[in-house]
């Protein structure tokens, strides 16, 4: 019986100290939908639709971490983008099933160290640093840096980044924070037989300091993404030849309490073969401004494209208006215009109503 309960004991003792070393694992999400009427310029006609994520793109997922003792921690997170309007899963047709995160990582005193797929450097300037957050429907910004508009193949403006807003077989480095002064560095593996010298890298600078903050950020991008082989710009023909794309922004904000002013300025540089053939230079500007139990947004978005692959200087200005409504902390109601010109086309306008909710 004394070594029964003394097997009791350690056993105990055990169980209890793996209990302590366990990962606390986390279920979220956020699922966003809307109604109303799309039409870029260029589009053949407007279509009036339930749509996805009209203000935040949808997604559910898995977070965990585990105190390694010491401050040294390990975490991990696998989250998915579906559409709530159909329940396909991914931003789109193709999309990989943890196209939003799928890494591990180490973080402690000394920084972070992120392993997978995650974040592009461009993300977190862009979405932080206009009014419309990551709306990939309705933000002016976003709209001109990351979504091309037309059908696949037959596009009629190609989005300004390449490699996407998130990369895949990346390291990242985030370093400590250092007053309200934080980067991250970011390599993304080519994974090319025989084209080792093919790759992405990029860094981002975010300073918050009060009402203040300010980015900075520069990729180099070879590699596509989410899937390899793809184009480095999804786009038709002759954008698609592009092979490599650097750019630079910087971007700031500053909030008044009664109003909050956003500013961007970008410039991307697309080579094909080695030899530079189109430029984009690409201004935003924004507002918003707390009323009632939500905020009005204001964004605007200019981008100018010249070089011989296109011949012709053209460009695209986009405008959206909203306002935002929480009902709860969890849960918000909008309803945004938009308004979209590119050169070569006229004018659309788009409008949507919608619902999100965070759990």
């Amino acid at each position: 019986m004394k070594k029964t309960r003394l097997a009791l004991a350690l056993a105990s003792c055990l169980m209890a100290g793996s209990a302590m070393a366990q990962s606390s694992v986390t279920v979220s999400g956020l699922v966003d939908a809307f109604a109303g009427s799309l039409k870029n310029s260029g589009d053949t006609g407007s279509k009036a639709s339930v749509g996805s994520g009209g203000l935040t793109t949808s997604w559910i997922g898995f977070k965990g971490v585990e105190d390694l003792g010491g401050g040294l921690k390990a975490e991990f997170a696998l989250t998915s983008f579906f559409q709530t309007d159909t329940g396909a899963s991914g931003r789109f047709s193709g999309d990989n099933l943890f196209s939003r995160d799928a890494n591990i990582a180490l973080s402690g005193s000394y920084g972070r160290f992120m392993m997978g797929r995650g974040l592009a450097p461009s993300f977190l300037p862009t979405v932080l640093f206009n009014p419309f957050g990551d709306s990939f429907t309705f933000s002016p910004l976003v709209l001109h840096v990351y979504t091309p508009s037309g059908n696949f193949g037959a596009r009629t403006w190609a989005q300004a980044n390449a490699a996407d807003s998130g990369w895949s077989n990346e390291i990242i480095y985030t370093t400590p924070k250092f007053g309200g002064l934080q980067a991250n560095l970011h390599y993304q593996f080519g994974e090319v037989a025989g084209q080792t010298g093919k790759k992405n890298i990029g860094a981002n600078v975010l300073y918050f300091n009060g009402g203040l903050a300010l980015t900075g950020l520069y990729f180099d991008a070879q590699a596509s993404n989410p899937n390899s082989g793809a184009a480095v710009i999804d786009a038709t023909a002759p954008i698609s030849s592009v092979t490599r794309q650097k750019t630079a922004m910087v971007g700031a904000t500053y909030d008044f309490q009664v109003v909050k002013l956003y500013g961007t300025y970008q410039i991307s540089k697309d080579t094909t073969a080695g030899t530079p053939e189109m430029k984009d230079k690409l201004a935003s500007v924004g507002i918003s401004a707390p009323i009632g139990n939500g905020s009005l947004l204001v964004g605007y978005a200019n981008t100018k494209r010249s070089g011989s692959l296109i011949g012709n200087d053209v460009s695209r200005n986009t405008t959206s208006v909203g306002y935002d409504y929480f009902l709860s902390k969890r849960t918000d109601l909008y309803a945004i215009v938009m308004s979209d010109k590119v050169t070569t086309f006229g004018r659309s306008n788009g409008f949507g109503l919608g619902i999100r909710h965070r759990f």
